[in-house]
């Protein structure tokens, strides 16, 4: 039992790891203070752990793969930029590293709608 209770800590650890470093990484990257986000095995390398016990622990722990919440917290990060900002949608794209027409179609996926529509809808 003391070696499960180990690994459920561990698991939780690294989740934990995961959560703050995207945070600070999607932070880092609308700020400018980083060029472009990084790939999934480059976190893994900056949390200690390989890519497929990053990948595993994640889905294990929450039914999720690693980059299901990458994508959320981007998501997140891009919705507060069309919320607060009025700087073109274009200018969001490329402050998040997107080709402006990869975004829109990147953002409808994940919500439904456009960024145009998405800050028309907020705005209005």
């Amino acid at each position: 039992m003391p070696n499960q209770d180990k690994n459920i800590k561990r698991s939780k650890e690294i989740l934990t790891s995961y959560f703050a470093f995207l945070d600070q990484h999607i932070d880092d990257v609308v700020q400018g203070r980083v060029p472009e986000f990084m790939e999934l095995n480059q976190i893994a390398h900056e949390l200690a752990v390989s890519h497929q016990h990053l990948s595993d622990t994640i889905q294990q722990e929450t039914g999720h793969h690693p980059c299901h919440f990458y994508d959320e917290k981007i998501i997140h990060q891009a919705k507060k930029l069309l919320k607060e900002t009025e700087v073109p949608i274009a200018q969001v794209a490329m402050q998040l590293t997107y080709d402006p027409s990869n975004f829109s179609k990147f953002f409808k996926k994940w919500t439904g709608q456009t960024p145009g529509n998405f800050r028309k809808s907020i705005s209005g």
